[in-house]
């Protein structure tokens, strides 16, 4: 591979592109966007609708999640001038053509469900495997300061 092929395949977080697929992912890939954006292309729905719908949701975090969704052009929110107020949320044209890659990867995550399982007990059976793979586990010599004081300082102990 030329100097030129490879410095053409290397991607930058800051590259437009990059950032616009990292904005999205990480909202649409959290716990609750998906939930309320799979509610919201059943029909329109108010705020209590919503949270009754949601199993574990927060009034906090149901609030902090449409108003996301609605500042990204994915959720319309629509105040009606009545006491008590009434608002109703729904998806936009937009937040509609992200239902179909959403039920696509619910789909595809189901299907593959079993494998995914087998992989990692696969991935958790190997003796190397570790689930914080980032710290490398440090051995000793016991020539250095002998069996005894490798374990006593292993052990946490002064």
């Amino acid at each position: 591979m030329t100097n030129a092929s490879q410095t053409e395949s290397r991607r930058s977080l800051s590259d437009p592109g990059c950032t616009t697929i990292r904005e999205v992912l990480a909202r649409v890939g959290d716990k609750w966007s998906v939930l309320v954006i799979t509610l919201l292309g059943e029909r329109t729905m108010r705020f209590s609708e919503l949270q009754r719908s949601i199993e574990g949701i927060s009034q906090r975090m149901l609030t902090l999640t449409v108003r996301q969704l609605e500042r990204d052009g994915l959720v319309e929110r629509v105040v009606f001038p009545v006491v008590p107020p009434r608002v109703e949320y729904s998806l936009t044209a937009l937040g509609t053509t992200l239902l179909d890659p959403l039920v696509a990867l619910a789909r595809w995550a189901d299907v593959h469900r079993a494998d995914i399982n087998a992989a990692r007990g696969e991935y958790e059976a190997r003796p190397e495997s570790s689930p914080t793979p980032w710290l490398v586990s440090v051995e000793l010599p016991e020539s250095a300061y002998g069996t005894a004081a490798a374990e006593h300082t292993l052990n946490g102990s002064q």
